[in-house]
Order: structure tokens, then sequence, then C-alpha cells
């Protein structure tokens, strides 16, 4: 493993069974470092545009998704931190942005004029994306708990040009319990839930160290009544995608399994531009609904991109 960060046996077992012949390819996978990747502002530029500023520098340019020509790849050796220091990047023409992490929005796919929630919105590369989508149009809503988190959320919307979000900083369950009780509701609701972070082991190596299966569980907990909350704020018909960047099944599939059997929802089928496998239905001594199936697993090996779980519910009542 990149910078002698030694995985637990528990994390290599669980990943064992998850993964069965595909285990060895997914830790050969975490050595190597994870694509260079950015996600263009179209509140500010076309991805054309960037595309020529950047090609000027002499960085090389691809496009992975024709679909989505705002997702970018720099297929050149920068220096330490060049991404970060580029006119660009401050002017907030581009995100820097794991292309796993950008795929959550393109499924919730918010729309202008839509009432639209963040529920944990820092640092803000979600809910930017989701301003841009709006066309800064609409109410968005990006609301976080953490003050030292807050200040990164505005700096990164303001620095984007996103004028259409209002910040709140509250509790997640507490600030849905608010909008219930004023009969505020949504028409979109992204849940890019706190989690585990075994998907981003290519990118921090020390969450390897990090790694507490007593914290997945007490995750797990706080997922459920996130995502009970947030389902009790969306309009009838409205969607909400609930995602994780961990492979554990206790936060990710127990928690759409959870919501299926207490709430008229359904999980509707995605397709992502990337390679996916299907949610998992059973998982030590438990068995999830089958239409768990529908949310997506995206793991390193397969999709050359940290490692994220995707489903998106529709409130049928």
């Amino acid at each position: 493993m990149r910078k002698n960060y030694e995985p637990k046996p528990l994390f290599l077992e669980r990943m064992k069974e998850l993964l069965g012949k595909d285990f060895d390819s997914y830790l050969e996978i975490l050595k190597k470092e994870p694509v260079r990747s950015l996600r263009c502002n179209t509140l500010k530029i076309s991805p054309e545009s960037l595309k020529k500023r950047l090609e000027e520098k002499g960085w090389k340019i691809k496009i992975p998704f024709e679909d989505f020509p705002e997702i970018m790849i720099v297929d050149s050796d920068l220096l330490p931190g060049e991404l970060g220091r580029a006119l660009e990047h401050v002017l907030g023409y581009y995100y820097i942005q794991e292309i796993a992490s950008m795929l959550p929005v393109l499924i919730l796919n918010p729309k202008p004029n839509e009432k639209v929630l963040d529920l944990c919105a820092a640092p803000g590369s979600k809910t930017t994306q989701i301003g841009a989508r709006m066309e800064n149009s609409g109410i968005l809503i990006a609301n976080e708990v953490k003050f030292g988190r807050l200040k990164v959320l505005s700096s990164n919307l303001e620095r984007c040009g996103v004028i259409n979000a209002v910040i709140t900083r509250k509790d997640g369950i507490a600030l849905c319990k608010k909008f219930e009780k004023q009969n505020y509701f949504f028409d979109k609701i992204l849940l890019d839930a706190p989690c585990s972070g075994e998907g981003t082991i290519r990118s921090v190596p020390k969450g390897l160290e990090m790694w507490n299966a007593k914290t997945i569980q007490n995750l797990s907990k706080l997922q459920k009544s996130l995502i009970a909350s947030a389902i009790s704020i969306l309009k009838p018909k409205g969607e909400l995608v609930y995602s994780t960047c961990t492979h554990a099944p206790e936060e990710n599939e127990e928690v759409i399994d959870f919501a299926l059997r207490n709430f008229y929802v359904k999980v509707e089928k995605i397709n992502l531009p990337v390679k996916t496998r299907q949610g998992i239905t059973n998982w030590k001594e438990k068995s999830y609904s089958p239409n768990v199936k529908l949310s997506c697993r995206i793991y390193p090996q397969d999709a050359d991109t940290e490692g994220f779980f995707i489903a998106k519910i529709k409130k049928t009542k």
C-alpha cells in the first residue's frame, strides 16, 4: 500500500467477501495515484473555452464522457499544487473534483426553477455542481452542521458564482423537522451522507489506519435517521439521491432497504457513464429487498475512480 499504511485484517476480510475473485485487482489499484480530474463550472465558462485555455498552458485535456463535456481529465505531469494555483481555478472556471464524486449530481439531475436541498453540503463540490445545473435559478438550500466546514462551503460557492444558494448551519435531522413543520417541501434532495470513507483510500491512504468496524455501525444509524428525515420533506414524486464514498453494505444497501421498508418510496434504475455493479441483497446474516439491486456500486478497479455507492429513490405517496 502507498505510504506504508497497512490495512486491518477485518477490513481485508470484508472486502474479500464483497469482491471475491476481484479482490487482488482491488488491492493493486489502491497502490496507484488516482486520475487527476476537474469539472468545468458552466456558470462562468463553456467546456470548449476552458479546454482551449488549459491546453494553451500545455496541459493535455481529455473529455472521458461525450454526454458530459464538463468532466475533464488532466493527462499531464503537473507540479504539486499547480491545479489549485492556476488562474482558472482561482477565478472559479473549474472545480477540482474526483470523477466518482460528480456522479450523484448527474443522477439527481437538478433543473432550473426547482427547489433542491443538499443536506450535507460541505465542502461544496456537489453543491456547486447542482448550482451550475440549475443555472442559478430556483432555490438551493446548502446545509452543513460544522462551522469550520461551513466557511469552506461558503468560499467555494462564492468562487464558483453560485447565487441561488441559501446556506444553513443545522443538524440535518433537526433542519428537516423544521422544514416539515413549515410545510416546506423539495423537488429533489441530495443526501451525500457522512460515511466511513472506504472508497477514498486511493487518495487518502491514511483511511486504512483510521478504519474501524464500530464506526460503520454508528454511521449506519445516523444515515438511517438522515434518510428518514429527508424523505419526510420530499414532495410526492420527488426524488432523492443517496450517496456515500464507502463500500460498507451497512452504510449503503442497508440504509436503502430501511427506507424501502418504512416509507412510501421506490428505488429507480440509474445509468452512469462508468462501469458499475448492482447493489447486493445479502450481507452477513442480513437480507435486503430485491429492489436494492437497482442501486450502483462503483469500485476503483472497475472504473479507475474512487469507490462510491449511489441510489436514487422516488417518493410514491
